[in-house]
């Protein structure tokens, strides 16, 4: 098979455009055989924004060949060939113009695209950027956005797939060309190509463990496990924990040449140390550069295997999660004086069913045309490399998350012992790998859905590390209320009665109808099952009139505008109810009543089938069916709740897209005090929970944190309980960091304020000239960072520097964080998520401009209904709750700047709030003792640029 690929770099993207260079490489048998490469004369001018991406000038192409003489160059080299491209879409419309143009008939070869065959073949690529790509697999891109560059790139992209495809299992090669076995596409008939080759080399696999229900799967049976310590368990741990630390040490030291001892680490692992083993709760702020995990790590470990009771370590981010299991673990296994076991867990939903992906192949159920197939093939290749099949493993296409949500595992629809797949199921693996370790990394959600499901998820544990505990609260927040998205209900109903061939309902009435046993009785449930249709009709009408209705009411009611993510937002109150919420109430009501009728019939039928279900061969169905059975249970029930409003504690809002309509409404009902439920089910009953986060002081105080959390200082300090510790920082932040704050910069006046945006424009481009790139902005409203996205790209784009924006350029963090550390000479401009998190050390980040204080919108629901209950209690929500939110945060933001000893740079806060209100001392105040200092506008640059010439020195 001969394969052409090719690449244009054109004066746009429209029809209307033109060809201004051709790259074109020929592949056989894995090898470039030839290539052909021209600049062409397009006729018009080469638009300004063209040449910067791709350096292309009209002067360039002033001279070139004009388009008939390059196509007569390139046509006799497509013949024979499948043709290749990145994003073949764009190419393919190029050249079947180009050939039309020029009196050639139309390429009608087979195409097939190298952006699909790496989303299948290298399914945890999180960016499928050609030049990210190359740099991934080591392959050089000198001229990004050149076609002959572009090509050969391709090229070489392609032939490392080839490889791939071919040495993957021929039943997993088996398994991807079924799933495009019907497609007419050419990716279907390449994998049936490719399929019948790898048959004819294949010898008969013998490695039959790997073989299961035909998939090819890197795990073995989980169960006994082997005591990997034996009896005598801490002998290795030394007399005391000084000198089992003593130890540790030495053998840090050997393993890594250079070895910095950290003052602030040693004192946080004697303090979680002591508070382990004095049954004490304990609050330790550890800035940036402590070396938190370990410091927390080492303790737990040592407490656990010495008195064999299990820790739990719970994490905010999934992120730190996987840092816990990729980095920390394993040079602790390779360190520790005694073997130890630690497991990683996290919600059910993280996990892959594997018997309902086996059934949603089998049953072709795709839901989103090409998407679907590209996402089962993806997994297909995972299931054969991955030991964990947790979804943080793959990077999903757009609809992939949709197509994971239905194949993932639930506490519903599980067989538990019945299931054929029970001894490779992922989340029973990791359930039993927790269930035999000295530590559980867990996250926040998962506490909190274990304490709901009454502590049967996690083993029994008594002692409790929280790492980024600045969110604990928050989170106990969002999962101990109830939240409806309209779209879950949606999906439920749809789940019942989609149609023939994947509906749940339609599928059992075929399989008890195909049964030869029992005829009678499955006649007779059939027979209800045609009853229940009309039923979910109707409720599916009922909900969509009840959404429609709640829809217009919130986007009739609020102003996007006032929003961070341009939202509708409206809070419900049960004493200022709109008037038409009666009628809606009414809809409600027999929304319930339909609902209570079509689940108890279901109830009953599912009842009466599962008696004989293995007679029929149903089990599977009818699992699921309860699993969606429960699911309708609980949105009705969540619906009821949000309409009755009867719990004080509770706040009550809706929010939905601007776009999306009634598909994006969701409806929250959020209690908004958790402490006397975190002290009822965590502080009063574990023996000692540690918290840390480089974030839990404000003014050098724990009060606002302890407050959240429902712990009482200085009661709880008094009685011992308690004890709370903020370490001293690692880093000389007075040398290491300049914080410039412009005194006479404009004030804001409302969103969108001309002169201050214009300012703003104008200061952060001549900073970002002088720092040349290497700077990070962070913002508080989406808004305002496409303004100033816009104005910077145009005033740097003659300098060289290139912006970045999030939302604009990727949502995606871990991707912009990349294309800017790749970058030499850039700026990214951030909200919500930059502000903590991101890690950018070294030279790539100098600068960090702060544009805003961060204080949450003082009318969204939730904080709103915080404050109102402050001023119940005669104290000031602003300053009880508004600014030390803010102060956390703002912290936060001002920790991506230093995160090396060796790290050195500036900060510049843009919101002269903080010198001139009463409040503002707080924020500096909080900061861990940089440089500040003051001065007008003008004399920003130039002490800029001393200090950029210190730093150099």
């Amino acid at each position: 098979m001969k394969f052409a690929v090719l690449d244009f770099e054109t004066t746009g993207s429209q029809p209307a455009d033109e060809i201004i260079q051709v790259g074109l490489v020929i592949i056989d048998q894995f090898q470039i055989i030839d290539r052909y490469t021209s600049l062409v004369n397009p006729g018009i001018g080469i638009p300004s924004s063209i040449t910067t991406l791709t350096g292309i000038t009209d002067e360039m192409v002033a001279d070139a060949p004009a388009l008939d003489q390059v196509m007569s160059d390139m046509f006799p080299l497509l013949f024979d060939c499948v043709l290749v491209a990145h994003h073949a879409a764009f190419d393919l419309s190029f050249l079947q113009k180009g050939l039309t143009k020029t009196g050639y008939p139309p390429f009608s070869g087979r195409v097939l695209d190298t952006m699909d065959m790496l989303r299948i073949l290298f399914p945890s690529i999180s960016s499928l950027q050609l030049s990210m790509v190359a740099g991934l697999f080591g392959i050089d891109h000198e001229r990004p956005h050149q076609a002959d560059s572009d090509a050969e790139v391709t090229a070489e992209i392609w032939v490392r797939c080839l490889e791939r495809l071919i040495g993957l299992p021929l039943l997993t090669v088996q398994r991807l060309q079924h799933i495009f076995e019907n497609s007419s596409s050419d990716l279907g008939w390449f994998l049936d190509e490719i399929c019948l080759y790898k048959e004819s080399i294949t010898s008969i696999d013998t490695d039959t463990n790997r073989y299961f229900r035909q998939f090819t799967l890197n795990v073995t049976d989980w169960g006994e496990e082997d005591d990997i310590r034996g009896a005598s368990a801490d002998d290795g741990l030394g007399a005391s924990f000084k000198e089992f630390q003593t130890g540790l040490k030495l053998a840090l030291q050997q393993k890594f040449e250079v070895f910095e001892e950290r003052e602030s680490q040693e004192q946080m692992i004697y303090e979680v140390e002591k508070s382990l083993e004095n049954d004490q709760h304990l609050m330790i702020e550890a800035g940036t550069g402590t070396g938190k995990s370990l410091g927390y790590l080492i303790p737990a470990l040592y407490y656990g295997i010495k008195y064999e009771k299990k820790v739990v370590v719970s994490t905010h981010t999934i992120n730190l999660q996987e840092q816990l299991r990729e980095r920390d673990i394993p040079l602790l296994k390779e360190i520790f004086p005694v073997p130890f076991k630690a497991a990683v867990l996290k919600g059910r939903s993280h996990y892959l069913c594997l018997r309902k992906f086996e059934t949603k192949l089998t049953t072709r159920d795709y839901e989103n045309g090409k998407e679907d197939p590209v996402t089962a093939a993806q997994m297909v290749v995972w299931l054969s490399e991955t030991e964990h099949g947790d979804e943080e493993e793959i990077h999903f296409g757009n609809k992939g998350a949709q197509f994971w949500y239905s194949v993932a595992s639930d506490t519903d629809s599980c067989l538990n012992r019945m299931c054929p797949w029970y001894k490779k199921c992922f989340y029973h693996r990791a359930r039993n790998d927790a269930n035999t370790a000295d530590v559980i990394i867990t996250n926040h959600s998962l506490l909190f859905t274990d304490m709901k499901a009454e502590n049967r998820l996690l083993p029994a544990y008594k002692h409790l590390v929280i790492d980024e505990a600045h969110h604990f609260e928050e989170v106990a927040s969002k999962h101990l209320g109830i939240e409806l998205h309209s779209s879950a209900m949606y999906h439920s109903l749809i789940w019942l009665y989609k149609d023939n061939r994947s509906g749940q309902l339609p599928m059992l009435r075929f399989r008890l109808q195909k049964s030869d046993e029992q005829q009678e009785r499955a006649a007779a449930w059939s027979h209800t099952i045609d009853g229940l249709f009309p039923k979910i009709v109707q409720m599916k009408e009922d909900w969509d009139q009840l959404s429609e209705s709640l829809y217009e009411l919130v986007s009739s009611k609020s102003d996007p505008s006032q929003t961070e993510n341009s939202t509708y937002v409206l809070r419900m109150k049960p004493e200022t109810l709109p008037p038409n919420w009666h009628e809606l109430m009414t809809m409600e009501d027999n929304f319930y009543l339909n609902a209570n009728d079509l689940l108890r019939t279901l109830d009953k039928l599912l009842s009466d089938v599962k008696e004989h279900q293995e007679v029929f061969g149903v089990q599977g169905l009818v699992t699921d069916l309860n699993g969606t059975v429960k699911e309708l249970y609980e949105h009705r029930d969540a619906l009821h709740f949000f309409m009755k409003m009867a719990d004080e504690g509770y706040v009550y809002w809706m929010e939905a897209g601007t776009f999306a309509r009634t598909k994006s409404l969701q409806l929250f009902s959020i209690p908004t005090d958790v402490s006397s439920l975190l002290q009822q089910h965590f502080f009063e009953t574990k023996d000692s929970i540690i918290m840390t986060s480089a974030t839990l002081s404000v003014n050098k105080s724990f009060q606002y944190s302890a407050d959240q959390l429902g712990l009482l200082i200085p009661q709880d300090e008094e009685s011992g309980k308690l004890k709370t510790v903020q370490l001293p920082s690692p880093f000389n932040y007075r040398e290491q960091a300049l914080v410039v704050i412009p005194r006479d910069f404009p004030t804001i006046k409302g969103a969108g304020d001309p002169v201050f945006i214009a300012s703003l424009i104008e200061s952060l481009s001549e900073v970002a000239i002088v720092t040349k790139g290497r700077m990070l902005i962070l913002f508080t409203s989406n808004r305002m960072l496409k303004q100033i996205y816009a104005g910077m790209k145009d005033y740097l784009k003659s300098y060289g520097i290139t912006v970045l924006g999030q939302g604009v350029d990727s949502g995606n963090r871990s991707k912009l964080t990349r294309m800017f550390q790749d970058n030499k000479m850039c700026v990214l401009l951030g909200t919500s998520s930059f502000w903590e998190g991101v890690d950018i050390p070294g030279d790539a980040l100098s600068c960090l401009a702060i544009i805003r204080l961060p204080f949450q919108p003082p009318n969204h629901p939730l904080v709103e209904a915080k404050c109102e209950n402050i001023k119940k209690r005669n104290e000031n929500p602003f300053m009880k709750f508004s600014v030390p939110q803010a102060v956390i945060r703002f912290k936060q933001g001002f920790g991506r700047l230093v995160r090396r000893a060796s790290d050195k740079g500036i900060v510049i806060i843009y919101d002269t709030r903080v010198i001139e209100t009463f409040y503002g001392k707080h924020f500096l105040y909080s900061l861990p003792g940089p440089k500040i200092e003051h001065m007008t506008t003008e004399q920003m640059l130039p002490r800029i640029e001393q200090w950029m010439g210190e730093v150099q020195k």
